[in-house]
């Protein structure tokens, strides 16, 4: 299979994702994609990460490492990637223009090569599920960079391989700055394995991780109503 049949099969499959008849669905992924509306849950998932380190030591060295992961994700992105690669977005490409069902006329800037978004997602997704050690918080994390790299093929703004190489390179970046992560917390501030059913194995608290989730799904409920009153519902 060449590159040529390759990049028609990316079109192909973009346009049975891109957009929907719904209004009041165009509405909640406009809101779900805007990174604005996930600052509540970044909130608490800093406030697990104090709640649950006595050391400060450790607190920095993960909001460091976290911190890395957003430097390497956009600046090998935006800084490298996009501008070498060159990709027209789906909506500027003219074999795709009138096929393209624009979500209220939204576009995105730079270019398409690859989804900033989808990696972006993934990387905190990835290295909160390494750093925290709980199957439900793991399941809601991925589950939520699952649907924002959708939306941006919902929206047309980026081709699946965009989407697919943005999450790949995610689940990268974020497993190297935990294994750098994890090779300095373990000189400077080692962490002792729990051993508790109130605690994940990395030491930290269930009940904090129920503030995460709440915040997860109060967010996503937020979604909902701006969709319903944005359609007029």
């Amino acid at each position: 299979m060449d590159l040529f049949t390759i990049l028609e099969y990316d079109k192909a499959l973009l346009l049975a994702l891109n957009g929907s008849n719904s209004a009041f669905l165009d509405h909640v992924v406009l809101v779900f994609t805007s990174g604005l509306t996930w600052i509540p849950m970044y909130i608490s998932l800093f406030y697990l990460v104090v709640k649950n380190n006595e050391k400060w030591s450790r607190i920095f060295l993960i909001v460091a490492a976290v911190a890395a992961c957003m430097l390497l994700s956009n600046g090998i992105n935006g800084g490298f990637v996009k501008p070498y690669i060159g990709r027209l977005r789906p909506s500027f490409d003219p074999s795709l223009a009138d096929s393209i069902s624009l979500v209220n006329g939204y576009t995105a800037e730079g270019f398409s090569f690859f989804s900033a978004h989808s990696c972006n997602a993934f990387t905190v997704a990835v290295f909160f599920v390494l750093l925290v050690r709980s199957r439900v918080l793991s399941i809601f994390l991925f589950a939520w960079a699952i649907t924002i790299a959708w939306t941006r093929l919902y929206l047309g703004v980026h081709f699946p391989s965009d989407v697919l190489v943005g999450t790949v390179a995610g689940i990268f970046i974020a497993s190297l700055c935990y294994f750098g992560y994890s090779r300095i917390t373990s000189r400077v501030a080692p962490i002792s394995p729990y051993v508790t059913d109130q605690y994940t194995q990395t030491g930290y608290s269930l009940k904090d991780i129920d503030v995460v989730l709440a915040t997860f799904v109060l967010t996503c409920i937020y979604c909902v109503v701006r969709g319903v009153i944005e359609a007029g519902l």
